[in-house]
C-alpha cells in the first residue's frame, strides 16, 4: 500500500520511522517531511492547506491511506475532503477535531456528558469574562479557545496576570483562536497523558506518557511545546487507565457519535490526578510531541495495519495491540532562546554516531533542513528529540543522554532532568 503522511516534525519522524517497518507498505511519501523523514519517505512538495491538491495527488500515486500528524489540518477539515474523494485518513473530521480546536466546544461536551473536568465559563467579550473572574477569583487557568499553537494557556495565580491574560486574548495577541475564552478552575495534581485510539464505535487504550513543558531544569523557565518525555507513565497505574477509559474516553465517544459527529483517530487526554480522581485538562487530536516519539520505540504492533484500521472502521477486528516491556525516553534538544527567538541556520553534527548508540531508539528530526552545501542545519525551535529504549527508565534515560552527549551543536541545548519525576518516585 502506498501511504501519504502529512507533517514536517518530530511527531512525523518518529510515525514516518515506524510506518517504515510495516510489512503493507509499498511507498511512503511525506508533505512537507524533514531530512530525517527523507530517509524513511519520498518528500513531497504539496501545498497541504491544497485539499484539492492533496486529493488529486492521492489519487494520481494511488495513495491508500493518508496519515494526517498536525492538528491545523485536521481542524480544517482536510480528512472530510478526502473522504468525499473516498482516500481513507487517519484522523478525524472537521466536526469531530472541534475537541482540540475548541476548548469551549470540549468543556460544553464535558457538561453535558458528565465527564470529570474543571469548573469553568466561556465567554465572547473581555467584559464578560471579567465578570466572571471578579466572581470566582484567582487562581484560574485562561484559555485562548481556539488553537494558539500552545501558546494560548496561562496559569494565572493572581487577578492581575488574570486580567493581563484576558486581555492579551482579546486584543488579538493569538489572533482568531482569541476571540473567545474560557476561564477554569485551577486543578491540582500531577499531569499525565492517555492515549486511546477509536474508529468512532470500538475504543483502545492506546499507551500513557508524561512530559516536561518547562523550558529549564527542575521545570523552571517558560512553558514550552515539550522539552521530553517518557512512556509508559508509572504514575497512571493500570487501574487509573481502567478508570479514565471508563469515565473520560469512552463517554466522550459515545457523545461524539450521538452528536452526529463521530471521532475517528486518536483521542489525547491530557489529565490532571487529582485528590478526587483523574479529571481532564483538555484533549489533543493527535499524536502528541514529543510523546509520539517514545510510543512509537515502544509500539510493536505493525503501525499501518492500526492507522488502516481505525481509518476505515475496522478496528473491532484488530489484534490486540502490543507494545515492547522496555520503557523509552525521549530529550528533546532546542535552539538556543527556544521558546523565544532563536537562531536558526546552526549547523548540527554527530547524529550517525548518536543514532547508533540507540538500539530499538532513534534521533527524530524536529526542526532541521539542508544547507546549500549539504550541512544538517537548525530550523525550528524544537530541533531533535533523542530517543532510547531501555529496560527500565533508568537505563532508558542514561542512554538517551549519552547519545545527546554525541550529537555536536553548539546553537542547541536540553533538559537534563528528563524522567526525574518517575525516577524520583
Amino acid at each position: 500500500m502506498n501511504v501519504l503522511l502529512i507533517g514536517g516534525g518530530g511527531r512525523e519522524h518518529a510515525l514516518a520511522w515506524k510506518l517504515a517497518q510495516s510489512a503493507g507498505l509499498d511507498r511512503l511519501y511525506a508533505a512537507p517531511g524533514n531530512p530525517g523523514i527523507a530517509a524513511h519517505a519520498t518528500l513531497v512538495n504539496l501545498a497541504v492547506t491544497d485539499h484539492a491538491a492533496v486529493t488529486a495527488f492521492c489519487r494520481d500515486h494511488a495513495i491508500g491511506l493518508v496519515v494526517v500528524g498536525p492538528e491545523v489540518p485536521l481542524v480544517a477539515g482536510l480528512v472530510d475532503d478526502l473522504a468525499a474523494a473516498g482516500i481513507p485518513a487517519f484522523g478525524p473530521t472537521k466536526a469531530a477535531a472541534r475537541l482540540e480546536g475548541s476548548k469551549g466546544f470540549t468543556k460544553d461536551l464535558c457538561a453535558r456528558a458528565g465527564i470529570p473536568t474543571a469548573a469553568y465559563g466561556r465567554f465572547g467579550t473581555l467584559g464578560e469574562a471579567r465578570a466572571y473572574l471578579e466572581t470566582v477569583g484567582a487562581p484560574v487557568v485562561v484559555k485562548a479557545d481556539g488553537l494558539a499553537a500552545g501558546k494560548g494557556v496561562v496559569v494565572a495565580e493572581t487577578m492581575a496576570e488574570a486580567i493581563a491574560a484576558l486581555e492579551a486574548c482579546f486584543d488579538g495577541s493569538f489572533g482568531a483562536a482569541g476571540a473567545e475564552v474560557v476561564i477554569e478552575e485551577k486543578l491540582t495534581g500531577p499531569e499525565v497523558s492517555f492515549f486511546a485510539l477509536t474508529d468512532g464505535r470500538t475504543v483502545v487504550p492506546f499507551a500513557t506518557a508524561q512530559d516536561h513543558k518547562r523550558a529549564y531544569d527542575n521545570d523552571e523557565g517558560p512553558n514550552t511545546g515539550g522539552m521530553g518525555a517518557y512512556s509508559p507513565a508509572p504514575i497512571l497505574t493500570p487501574d487509573l487507565s481502567v478508570q479514565v477509559m471508563r469515565e473520560i474516553v469512552e463517554p466522550t465517544v459515545a457523545a461524539m457519535a450521538e452528536a452526529g459527529t463521530p471521532f475517528s483517530g486518536v483521542l489525547y487526554a491530557g489529565l490532571m490526578l487529582t485528590p478526587t480522581g483523574p479529571q481532564l485538562i483538555e484533549y489533543n487530536v493527535r499524536f502528541g510531541d514529543p510523546e509520539c516519539q517514545v510510543m512509537m520505540a515502544r509500539l510493536e504492533s505493525d503501525l499501518l495495519e492500526v492507522l488502516l484500521a481505525v481509518a476505515t472502521g475496522r478496528l473491532a477486528a484488530l489484534p490486540p495491540l502490543a507494545f515492547r516491556r522496555e520503557a523509552a525516553l525521549t530529550v528533546v534538544m532546542a535552539a538556543r532562546g527556544y521558546p523565544g527567538p532563536v537562531e536558526a541556520g546552526t549547523p548540527i553534527a554527530g547524529l550517525a554516531a548518536a543514532d547508533a548508540m540507540l538500539p530499538g531508539g532513534a534521533v527524530f528530526q524536529a526542526g532541521t533542513r539542508l544547507a546549500d552545501d549539504g550541512t544538517l542545519v537548525a530550523a525550528g525551535g524544537r530541533v531533535l528529540n533523542v530517543t532510547a529504549l531501555g529496560d527500565t527508565l533508568r537505563a532508558a534515560h542514561d542512554a538517551a543522554y549519552a547519545a545527546v552527549a554525541a550529537i555536536d551543536w553548539p546553537g542547541g541545548f536540553c533538559r537534563h532532568d528528563i524522567g526525574a519525576r518517575a525516577l524520583n518516585d
